[in-house]
């Protein structure tokens, strides 16, 4: 039986070469923000708006042409890795 991901960080990674990790509850919201928010404007140097859910009070914003890579990493609450 295949283990399903309890959330997804996701990882973008800066022209200035700065790694920001974002998390994603599932990878369909992942999915939409990606496609609704990031593609559309891809060579701008506008801001946009980066969801940060698990943090209150906090946001971030963005210019999508300074990204030049997004790693998307599934995690799973019975990693060991979410003891360190």
């Amino acid at each position: 039986m295949a283990r399903t991901p309890n959330e997804y960080a996701v990882y973008l990674m800066m022209e200035s070469g700065h790694r920001e990790e974002v998390r994603f509850p599932t990878i369909q919201e992942f999915q939409k923000w990606y496609s609704g928010e990031l593609i559309p404007k891809s060579a701008s140097a506008d801001f946009i708006n980066v969801p940060i859910k698990n943090i209150q009070g906090e946001y971030m914003v963005v210019r999508p042409s300074r990204i030049v890579a997004i790693r998307v990493e599934p995690i799973y609450t019975s990693s060991v890795e979410r003891f360190t």
